[in-house]
């Protein structure tokens, strides 16, 4: 949407207080432009039609162009071909025209589908070189018209309307059709015959429009030469202020509006709307809004909105709307502080000075009348306010407060910066200035005149408002508030006591003071806060906060009508309803058009009557009008469409374009990521929001919002019924839409699968029963092994007990063998001991013999017996014998220490031995016959030889060995 910048020259013509429905001529009202841009499309649109769901179809440069109030489709026609023409025919069929080819549009499985009628046409009046026109349905039949000829379609079939010379356009009109041929005239289509209008001849060429007008009568109108009435037996020349506009502009279409109004489309210059009577009431051009001074269609649809295709883009312009606007252009008067009017004057307070030109009264009627903006005489400088009190209008203005008398103004205050005027004590006014309070007084002729500077008070004044106890609060322009009182006679100040943030307000700047309702209220970012007399202190109105939502940060507050206020919100505009106690009701997007327009902090909105109100905006003003507001909201909105299906799966495909016509959609299970685009085939200027519900997904319905659209992933399998809804201004609710699809199972769960599943079982159910006598038959023959194996393993464990008892027999005798030749060898080495022993005493006992003398015996005699003796204790024999024992006993010991010891000597040898069979010293000593001593000398060099250890026993490394 783009703010209109309007033109000076305006058409002034209906009186303000009119009835809703009239078009209104003070300013131009709201156009919406839809550019290139936006629509993505080609630059002219040559017709223009809507269908039974609201949706607008348009004849563009590159095709069929569609828009249902949120999106933009194009369909292109065979070919590429330019949409010369399009109508619908309110049974989801969309008529269209072009070079050499007509047809129709439908939905094909949500998608719109051309097909083509050219084939029914006989073969010598194919349209190959002719563009179709126009295009007209009836009930039985529809008409296409081309240059060369009329081709009518009815009952499958196509029949053909010549002429002797080519035609322009054929118009339908009040059920009759009107076409004309080339330097021939005007003719009636009736059935399928041309029947000339006689008189028609006066028209001269290139008629562009027949519009119904009064009972029995038809306007004319042609492209240079004006209008005309045929009243069924002559066509006449009418003459009104609109002829002369007209053959400049070059008339080129018409639509009637309302009944009552007639609009023609121009080549050169907009459009023109005239009244029954012939008076002009509204003039728009590219100065006035449109993006192009060349309208090559217009359109009026069920909510009275003019649309008009553009040589270079679409419009839809509000006719009727609540808003007319009017902007300065060239910046002549600068920006616009305050304005109202009085006394048939508008006056603008700007920047600059003040301005002023006549306000039109109900009777006007002259075409382009023009605000003739004069700068009244000595106002050059800054404007604050134009005030009217009590009949009389006063400009409080940076050198002082004026008082205007129609173009001239008369000083009445020298005091610098008059911000802000209020009634006081019902017979005075005070006034905020730069420096303080002043007071104003009227005199005998009722002229409002200066009376005294309150003394005791010089701080900049913005806002001064009275309470009911007749204290004074002032809004400092730069910080915090102050409370004043003052002195009977008005002349100075009693008391006075500053407030800032440390008594509660929520900070020392920007704090405003207002009546609301009889109450003084102050505004600041964080909210409304009122003032405790008790305490002395400010705390927030809740109530009026919560009730005004975001509009409860308001900047400022102005009467209304009654006891409505406008709420100004740092730009945003809302008008709230206090007249039933306890209870506020606020509307603001109905003003949402003014959001930003308005001077920042310097708001005015003046009422002219009881319903019209005369707004400030930067540049310029603008005219509302509440009824007809009000009006609008009172009307039944369109149903939501549901348009565009996607799937959003892996990358963003179209499953259909009009999901309006497929109230029965099947999603494929791996396309179960859908997104649903949805609409409000609703063209007026208003915030629309939109509420989904999708049963048997959703739980509740969703907030209210301004998407669009809505994403759904992952749904299950299941039939779904997706819900939608609409709010205008959140107010006007609209009925609910539905759009059924269904998500099949996947593929595993379908029914083809089932059936697959089933024969899948039954083969299943073979196959396991064949296997399980398998693996039965496997089974018991493994059971056979099994015990076969068990049996030969038992047989086995019984070899192997068998066997081993044998060896522990064998090894108990072995062992019992060992046994015994140790026995035998310990008794072996023991009777080798005593042998020895024996010997020993022998030898001892025969050194103690005596002869017969008591002498020993001689030594030689003693020597051969010793001799017998010693060869006896070492007699190899006995060792012999004993090695072959002991080696029977401890097999390979002397092996093993030969082999780990080879140094050992055969005493080493016998030492060893006897050492294993743990003999003591004494008997070693016997055995070896040597002495005890000698032992123990052969057992410390044998540790030697055997490198044992000092902390290893000798023995128990024999034993081990």
């Amino acid at each position: 949407m783009r703010k209109y910048v309007l033109p000076l020259i305006l058409s002034l013509f209906i009186a303000i207080g009119a009835f809703a429905t009239d078009i209104k001529s003070i300013g131009v009202p709201y156009v919406q432009n839809y550019t290139k841009a936006q629509y993505q499309s080609g630059n002219q649109n040559w017709s223009v039609t809507r269908d039974e769901h609201g949706v607008m179809y348009f004849g563009n440069d590159e095709g069929l162009l569609s828009f249902d109030g949120k999106y933009w489709q194009l369909n292109r026609m065979p070919n590429g071909l330019i949409v010369r023409s399009v109508a619908a025919d309110g049974k989801g069929k969309i008529y269209s025209g072009g070079f050499g080819e007509f047809g129709y549009w439908e939905n094909q499985n949500g998608f719109l589908k051309y097909r083509s009628l050219t084939h029914l046409v006989p073969k010598k009046y194919q349209p190959v070189n002719e563009e179709t026109w126009k295009i007209y349905i009836e009930p039985n039949r529809v008409i296409f018209q081309s240059f060369g000829s009329l081709y009518i379609y009815s009952g499958g079939k196509i029949s053909v309307v010549k002429a002797p010379k080519p035609f322009l356009f054929l118009f339908r009109t009040a059920g009759r059709y009107f076409v004309e041929e080339v330097d021939a005239g005007l003719f009636e289509l009736k059935g399928e015959k041309l029947t000339y209008i006689e008189g028609s001849n006066i028209l001269g060429s290139r008629v562009l429009s027949v519009l119904p007008f009064r009972p029995g009568q038809y306007l004319i109108g042609t492209a240079k030469n004006g209008l005309f009435i045929y009243d069924g037996k002559q066509v006449t020349p009418w003459q009104n202020q609109a002829t002369d506009f007209l053959k400049n502009a070059q008339l080129n279409n018409g639509v009637v509006i309302a009944g009552k109004y007639f609009a023609y489309g121009t080549i050169l210059n907009g459009i023109v709307i005239i009244d029954s009577a012939g008076n002009v009431v509204q003039h728009i051009n590219k100065s006035g809004g449109l993006q192009n001074n060349t309208v090559l269609s217009l359109y009026i649809d069920a909510q009275q909105n003019l649309w008009a295709g553009l040589d270079n883009g679409i419009d839809r312009i509000e006719v009727n709307s609540p808003l007319y606007f009017y902007f300065d252009k060239s910046g002549r008067f600068g920006t616009v502080y305050s304005s109202i009017i009085f006394n048939n004057k508008i006056y603008l307070g700007t920047n600059q000075g003040l301005f002023y030109s006549d306000w039109p009264g109900a009777g006007a009627k002259r075409l382009f009348q023009s605000f003739d903006f004069q700068l009244i005489p000595g106002s050059q400088g800054q404007v604050w306010e134009l005030s009217l009190q009590d009949g009389r209008l006063l400009c409080g203005h940076n050198d002082g407060t004026f008082q205007v008398n129609g173009g001239s103004i008369t000083k009445i205050s020298s005091l610098n910066g008059g911000w802000t005027l209020k009634k006081f004590n019902t017979d005075k006014l005070i006034q905020g200035t730069y420096t303080g309070l002043l007071i104003y007084h009227k005199d005998a002729a009722g002229n409002w005149v200066f009376e005294n500077k309150i003394e005791g008070f010089g701080e900049p004044s913005r806002y001064v408002e009275q309470d009911s106890k007749g204290q004074i609060w002032v809004s400092h322009a730069y910080k915090g508030i102050y409370k004043v009182t003052l002195t009977p006679d008005l002349k100075r100040v009693a008391s006075k006591k500053y407030y800032d943030k440390n008594s509660g307000l929520p900070d020392s700047y920007n704090i405003g003071v207002f009546n609301l309702d009889n109450r003084v209220v102050f505004s600041s970012e964080s909210g409304f806060y009122v003032y405790d007399d008790i305490t002395d202190r400010f705390y927030k109105y809740t109530q009026l906060n919560n009730s005004l939502h975001t509009f409860s940060s308001s900047n400022k507050v102005i009467a209304a009508v009654g006891k409505k206020y406008w709420f100004i919100n740092h730009g945003k505009v809302a008008l709230a309803d206090l007249s039933v106690p306890g209870k506020l009701n606020i509307d603001s997007a109905r003003f949402s058009m003014l959001d930003g327009q308005m001077l920042r902090n310097y708001e005015n909105i003046n009422l002219i009557n009881n319903q019209v109100y005369l707004i400030s905006v930067d540049d310029g003003f603008v005219i509302l009008n509440d009824e007809d507001a009000r009006q609008q909201q009172r009307q039944k909105l369109p149903a939501v469409l549901m348009r565009q299906i996607e799937n959003i799966t892996d990358k963003v495909t179209v499953i259909s374009d009009i999901g309006a016509g497929n109230n029965n959609l099947e999603l494929p299970y791996n396309q179960n990521n859908i997104r649903i685009s949805y609409s409000l085939p609703y063209y007026r200027q208003g915030k629309v929001k939109f509420q989904y519900y999708l049963d048997g997904y959703s739980r509740q319905w969703s907030d209210w919002t301004l998407q669009s659209q809505k994403d759904f992933t992952n749904l299950p399998q299941g039939t779904y019924s997706f819900k939608a809804r609409a709010k205008i201004n959140d107010e006007n609710v609209s009925e609910i839409t539905t759009l059924t699809f269904t998500v099949l199972p996947p593929w595993y769960l379908s029914k083809i699968a089932f059936l697959f599943y089933a024969a899948l079982a039954v083969l299943a159910y073979y196959v396991i029963r064949h296997y399980y006598r398998l693996k039965l038959r496997r089974h018991q023959a493994q059971i056979q092994q099994k015990l076969q194996r068990e049996h030969e393993e038992f047989l086995q464990r019984e070899a192997i007990a068998n066997e081993q008892h044998i060896v522990t027999i064998k090894n108990e005798q072995l062992q019992a063998d060992l046994a015994s030749k140790n026995r035998e060898l310990a008794n072996s080495a023991m009777n080798i001991v005593y042998k020895n022993e024996l010997l020993q005493k022998l030898s001892e006992e025969i050194n103690k013999l005596k002869d017969n003398a008591g002498k020993k015996l001689p030594e030689e005699q003693l020597k051969k017996i010793h001799h017998v003796i010693d060869e006896g204790m070492s007699d190899e024999r006995d060792w012999n014998i004993f090695e072959r024992s002991f080696n029977e006993a401890h097999e390979n010991f002397f092996k093993k220490l030969k082999t780990g010891h080879p140094d050992l000597v055969p005493n080493d040898l016998k030492l060893c031995a006897y050492l294993r069979m743990n003999m003591s010293s004494k008997e070693m000593a016997s055995l070896l016959n040597i002495s005890l001593r000698g032992v123990e000398i052969r057992r410390y060099r044998l540790r030697k030889k055997l490198n044992l250890e000092h902390d290893k026993n000798l023995v128990e490394f024999l034993i081990e060995l």
